[in-house]
């Protein structure tokens, strides 16, 4: 069983590497940077490959031989559609990590083409969007003619990655989106906010431009869907004047002061932070009539969970377990994907208050 994983010296993919050699899987690692992926590759005494994202005949030539391309390397807006045009061109299944609503709706567009060559194209196999995914799907399962969809999620320990605030960096200014009657609306980040109780802890949240707005409307077809995220209260009221400085925060001035920082003094949670944090999300859907059913999700700290999944539903696809075409992880595997992985636990709502 072989597997390419691009971005290999990242966080994320560090702790994918690790995973997957738990698993017995030995994945061989890529990169743009020579010196950084081969040191990566020493550490763990893997085979490498070192090549940019510039010539789509050198990424096919470089994929050729591998079943299943693995994508860490963000921001996912710059490497997935070379990616994905060149697994398609190569036979390869394609999945990656990312969040980013704009590849969901990229990777959507492929297809066909993906059916046609009989490989999978599987953005968000990690936090992003796995949990919230089978989330939404059990939610739906239970409420068959659901209309609307809300989901939240917030954490217990953890920090943030590199390549996550890079990610965030170039979407500085951008604004947030939802689903309005089945199609994606670009509105004010924290447009909304509430109270959300998530079982273990009740938190201020507010939404975001999650996933699950493209992903979820794919797997449940739910044509209403917003996304909260916990946050302390007095930042929802911040936020609520973001909109007087996107033109701002959207030039390249800004964007660079701020990746200086994050270059300078952010890598990734411990791995104290990643065995001791954990993972709260919290769903609701309604109906038009009225009918409402809720629940929450417990998993793992959001990092070891993009690791545990993304090794999961690698090993799936090397054993030829999945469905060409464009998919979303419940799409393809059901609402008890993220069941599998240890310590993940999801409990219907009797008393949603």
């Amino acid at each position: 069983m072989k597997y390419l994983l691009y971005g290999a010296n990242g966080y994320t993919a560090q702790l994918i590497i690790k995973e997957s050699l738990k698993a017995g899987i030995q994945p061989t690692l890529a990169g743009r940077s020579a010196d950084k992926v081969k040191k990566v590759a020493e550490k763990y005494n893997l085979a490498y490959t070192v090549f940019d994202l510039s010539n789509p005949e050198k990424i096919q030539e470089e994929l050729k031989d591998f079943t299943v391309c693995l994508n860490a390397a963000g921001p996912f807006s710059q490497t997935a559609k070379p990616m994905i045009e060149a697994c398609i061109a190569s036979g390869t299944h394609y999945i990656d990590i990312t969040g980013e609503i704009a590849v969901f709706e990229l990777a959507k567009t492929y297809n066909k083409s993906a059916q046609e060559k009989g490989i999978c194209i599987m953005p968000g196999i990690g936090f992003d969007v796995v949990p919230s995914d089978c989330l939404a799907n059990y939610l739906k399962e239970n409420l068959p003619d659901a209309s609307h969809l809300e989901l939240a999620f917030t954490s217990i320990g953890g920090g943030l990655s590199h390549g996550t605030a890079s990610t965030m960096v170039e979407n500085l200014g951008e604004g947030s989106a939802a689903r309005v009657d089945g199609k994606i609306q670009k509105v004010a980040v924290g447009h909304l906010s509430k109270k959300i109780n998530f079982g273990e802890v009740q938190h201020y949240a507010m939404t975001i431009p999650w996933g699950d707005v493209s992903t979820a409307y794919t797997s449940t077809k739910i044509p209403n869907i917003v996304v909260y995220t916990g946050v302390p209260k007095r930042i929802t009221k911040m936020v609520k004047f973001q909109s007087l400085f996107n033109p701002i925060l959207k030039t390249n001035l800004v964007k660079k002061i701020a990746q200086n920082w994050i270059d300078k003094n952010l890598y990734g949670p411990s791995e104290k932070e990643n065995q001791t944090g954990k993972s709260l999300l919290w769903g609701k859907v309604w109906d038009k009539d009225g009918n409402e059913f809720s629940a929450r999700l417990k998993c793992k700290e959001g990092y070891l969970v993009t690791a545990l999944t993304s090794v999961n539903i690698c090993t799936k696809i090397l054993n030829n377990q999945f469905k060409s075409g464009y998919q979303t992880p419940a799409s393809a595997y059901g609402h008890g994907l993220i069941l599998e992985i240890e310590g993940s636990h999801m409990t219907a709502i009797q008393n949603d208050i």
